[in-house]
């Protein structure tokens, strides 16, 4: 009989643990359960976000892919305006120093007319001062000597050489001062 309680005391101490583990396992399920649904949770959200990381991936390369090729034209466009800016620059350069040397040969050969002017002039002078009639109209700087002539007379002009050379003269002053002002607006363009 002493043995049949201490089995049946064994039977409801098995039982017991029986119970426990059971309830146990249930809880331990309920419990794993609940992990895998937030697993899968949070896996759909990842993979979502994924989804969009990729998408907004492939729209970034795609915007990339479009930028380069703006770049790469504008830098075209560009190269092409420096290119013509230079050679513009070059031709103006070439316009000016082809001025600066019209300009300074203009000079040079107006400076050597004056001299042969000036030169003519004190030649023509010398002679008439030599003229015995002339000298009693001009005087020694050839200009007129009025109380010595009659109104009749005021009319001469002076000979045909020295009118040609005045005007040898104003030609090439009006010559010199055209290619000044085509230096001037040359300029202008380069500014």
């Amino acid at each position: 009989q002493r043995e049949n309680r201490r089995l049946q005391e064994a039977s409801m101490r098995l039982e017991q643990e029986n119970d426990d583990l059971a309830h146990e396992l249930v809880t331990s399920k309920i419990a794993l359960r609940n992990d895998l649904d937030q697993a899968e949770d949070k896996a759909d959200v990842l993979n979502k976000e994924l989804l969009l990381t990729k998408q907004r991936l492939v729209e970034a390369e795609e915007e990339k892919r479009k930028q380069e090729e703006e770049t790469a034209q504008l830098k075209e466009v560009f190269r092409k305006q420096l290119e013509k800016a230079e050679y513009e620059i070059k031709k103006t350069t070439a316009i000016i120093a082809e001025y600066k040397q019209i300009c300074s040969q203009l000079s040079t050969r107006l400076e050597k007319q004056q001299t042969a002017s000036k030169e003519e002039l004190e030649a023509v002078k010398g002679k008439m001062m030599t003229c015995k009639h002339c000298s009693d109209i001009f005087s020694k700087e050839g200009t007129l000597k009025l109380a010595a002539i009659s109104r009749e007379d005021q009319g001469i002009e002076l000979d045909d050489e020295k009118d040609s050379l005045k005007k040898q003269l104003r030609e090439m002053e009006l010559e010199l001062a055209q290619t000044k002002l085509q230096l001037v607006e040359a300029k202008c363009k380069i500014q």
